[in-house]
């Protein structure tokens, strides 16, 4: 990567904190919590998710592309432990 001029960060490895896709699960977990009844089926259960992430806003996945460098920056700093992330 830095031979073709990209910029490439310190990542530090095998952190959960820096799954952004992990922040979407969760996302998608609270919008799936505020149905008011439990789905019928594992049928209606999809159909609900499949409706949710479809929903989701691009500007909450522009959000968690751009915490990148600060989600690096805590995990450096907390050396690999926990981060408020």
């Amino acid at each position: 990567m830095k031979d073709n001029g990209f910029v490439v960060m310190i990542w530090p490895p095998q952190s959960a904190d820096l799954n952004p896709i992990e922040h979407l699960w969760h996302y998608l977990k609270r919008k799936l919590g505020e149905y008011e009844m439990a789905p019928k089926s594992i049928h209606e259960l999809w159909e609900r998710v499949q409706t949710e992430w479809e929903k989701i806003p691009a500007s909450t996945c522009q959000n968690l592309i751009e915490s990148m460098p600060r989600r690096v920056e805590a995990v450096l700093k907390a050396k690999g432990g926990y981060t408020k992330y």
